[in-house]
């Protein structure tokens, strides 16, 4: 059995800081057994005239509550399919967390949380003094980042790598530039349970815990068992 607090973001005892040897001074934990195969498909991407970064890496339960809250609260805004922010104030309780789950996860069932999922981009792409925005119009299509993606979509899996958002089921949006290291995260999944969460999110601050419990059953097979 996993550990519960590696399962919900509650612990960094499995995690590297990838950029430890590198001149690059930003932290960004990782799994400690992703690092071989990620740095080989950093260098086949190098190859092939990309420059393959991440942007997100491990992100922590507090990390994740304060997203979930801030953005329930209204200091974040919540979007639409098209960019817009969304009147949360127009939505019953049910329907904001709805709306906040198509794009961020429910505190202790990110992905996040294992060190084995991360968001990336091409470096060699992005122009100078641009901010990652990790929408789709940045992977797809004529996207800067596009490029890197269309040859990932061939590439990834014989370094163990996958998308588990690649394809809209109903509940969180498709995101192209999230990748997962499918030998941990697929044991890591099949470990997460709604008793556990609903342990791990008992007692907290997070915003709409009541509705959040109501919903649990939906919330797992909807937003959270999505691959």
């Amino acid at each position: 059995m996993i550990e519960t607090d590696l399962l919900t973001g509650s612990t960094e005892s499995h995690l590297v800081d990838l950029n430890a040897s590198s001149s690059d001074q930003t932290v960004m934990l990782v799994h400690g057994q992703i690092v071989r195969p990620l740095s080989e498909l950093q260098a086949s991407a190098a190859t092939a005239g990309f420059d393959l970064k991440l942007c997100s890496g491990f992100r922590s339960f507090e990390r994740q509550v304060h997203i979930w809250n801030s953005k329930l609260s209204g200091l974040r805004p919540v979007l639409d399919e098209s960019g817009e922010a969304i009147d949360l104030e127009t939505l019953s309780p049910w329907q904001q967390i709805q709306a906040l789950m198509r794009w961020s996860a429910l505190p202790g069932a990110s992905r996040h949380h294992w060190g084995t999922d991360m968001d990336i981009y091409d470096a060699n792409g992005m122009p100078a003094g641009y901010q990652i925005q990790l929408i789709p119009e940045e992977v797809e299509a004529q996207g800067m980042f596009a490029p890197m993606h269309d040859w990932l979509d061939t590439e990834l899996e014989q370094f163990g790598f996958y998308r588990p958002y690649a394809t809209d089921l109903g509940g969180i949006a498709p995101e192209r530039w999230h990748i997962s290291y499918r030998p941990l995260a697929d044991t890591y999944a099949q470990q997460l349970s709604p008793e556990l969460l609903r342990q791990r999110l008992e007692g907290t601050n997070l915003l709409l815990l009541d509705h959040v419990f109501e919903h649990l059953d939906e919330i797992m097979q909807r937003f959270v068992r999505v691959a």
